[in-house]
């Protein structure tokens, strides 16, 4: 093993083996790669050249010096892309429901003759929420009733797209990518609206959970991320700082596909432990709930904290609802009530900084129109809800022209998927409809009147 140069005693270098071994490996791979630079700026560019019939270039030389550090980079680091340059403002976050939401359990056309029949267990009752256009929506809302009034908070019911099917996984792909996996090369729509934007920080494009949503997924580096906590440099504070110049060392001034990574990376470690090194309470007396709210809580964190997050992705299940659905007091009604106080803390915590943003909750597709025993079955048109800082045009949006005629017995398609999610992106960002277009692409861009 490589030792410190000056300190053979690896003990005295970090709290643990595993950091004092980082700082070790570090300082000698900076010895050689010091040799290297030396070595190279003794060479003209015709030198090298001459040299290539020999198989020696910069390349050779870099791998002959043994720079295989990146293997030390620990998993913290290899979702940061380098982004610099200015950064822009507004943020939009997608809220992925998996399973198949029960969307007329949400959002439902009040005293609807079709609905009384087919769900006698799940009709919305009369004491509902009222909605413009003669809706209702379930009572499990009641903690953004706040924002519902201040024009905040809308839903556009009837949305679908006549690609998918009514398979999870192929509904699933396809939400996120934003269309078929052929036509998108693989891309999240995340990812190609983050390039859109143009630079910025390191945290422009986020994922919170352990996993990166697949809407993200693509060139543009985003960061998954569990907590801020997560996304630190561990150990006592008088180590962590030369444990990022360490790592930074490793790449400084070397032609590296890592280096860039790398610096953007232990940028980020530093944001993140500048904004979470303050004991964080929410603000206005936001209470977040466990499990969506803890993600919620991360992302107010980062945006109060100025990392200018551009776009971001969270996601919750256990919509799959066969059996057990509940009403009052059942399964989906605690679901909604957790996503109610989950937005709610997060709107009252961003306080002013809302005006900024926008998060769109979706879900692969709907339930059938008719209840099957003690559940729903997979349907197709489905409900989006909307949260923005930036007033609607009403808190029911687009097209809706009932229940009378179904599509093999779900909710007709009335509005298009990636119409929506494509209004919401053109409005927060200042996109041309050409540019929408190329987020969702083999499609023509119909925008809705959604905002004020």
């Amino acid at each position: 093993m490589l030792l410190h140069p000056d300190c053979p005693d690896l003990r005295a270098l970090g709290p643990t083996l595993g950091d004092a071994v980082l700082r070790a490996e570090a300082a000698a791979v900076e010895a050689e790669n010091a040799a290297v630079r030396d070595e190279w700026t003794q060479l003209t560019e015709a030198e090298e050249a001459a040299e290539e019939g020999r198989g020696v270039t910069r390349r050779t030389v870099l791998a002959g010096a043994g720079l295989t550090a990146t293997t030390l980079l620990t998993s913290q680091f290899l979702n940061v892309r380098a982004s610099f340059g200015a950064t822009g403002t507004g943020t939009l976050i997608h809220v992925f429901l998996f399973g198949g939401l029960d969307g007329l359990s949400l959002v439902a056309p009040a005293n609807d003759p079709v609905l009384t029949k087919v769900r006698p267990s799940f009709a919305l009752p009369d004491s509902s929420i009222a909605l413009a256009r003669g809706f209702a929506l379930n009572r499990a809302f009641e903690p953004l009733k706040k924002y519902l009034d201040a024009g905040e908070l809308g839903f556009v019911p009837g949305v679908s797209d006549p690609r998918l099917s009514r398979s999870h996984f192929q509904c699933q792909d396809a939400c996120e990518l934003g269309g078929l996996p052929s036509e998108t090369q693989g891309r999240g729509w995340l990812d190609v609206l983050t390039e859109k934007l143009g630079t910025g920080t390191a945290f422009r494009s986020v994922g919170v959970g352990s996993t990166l949503r697949r809407s993200l997924v693509g060139t543009q580096g985003a960061l998954a991320l569990r907590n801020l906590g997560a996304l630190a440099i561990n150990g006592d504070e008088k180590f962590r700082q030369p444990t990022a110049d360490a790592v930074k060392t490793m790449f400084t001034g070397l032609d590296h596909p890592a280096a860039e990574s790398v610096e953007a990376a232990v940028g980020a470690l530093e944001t993140a432990r500048k904004i979470s090194s303050v004991n964080y309470a929410p603000a206005n007396g936001a209470a977040y709930p466990a499990g969506l709210g803890d993600g919620f809580k991360t992302l107010a964190q980062l945006i109060k904290g100025g990392a200018n997050v551009r776009t971001a992705a969270v996601s919750m299940g256990g919509f799959d609802t066969h059996s057990n659905q509940g009403t009052n007091g059942g399964h989906l009604f605690n679901q909604f009530t957790q996503i109610a106080k989950a937005l709610r803390a997060f709107f009252d915590d961003l306080g002013d900084a809302r005006k900024d943003v926008t998060v769109v909750l979706s879900s692969e597709f709907g339930r059938r129109v008719a209840q099957n025993g003690g559940g729903t079955d997979h349907g197709h048109g489905n409900v989006v809800t909307i949260l923005s800082g930036k007033k609607l045009a009403s808190s029911v949006i687009g097209t809706w022209d009932g229940l009378g005629t179904l599509d093999n017995g779900d909710v007709p398609e009335f509005n298009n998927m990636f119409d929506v999610f494509g209004t919401v992106a053109q409005s927060r960002f200042g996109l041309s409809s050409a540019e929408v277009a190329a987020v969702f692409p083999k499609r023509t861009f119909k925008p809705l009147t959604m905002f004020a």
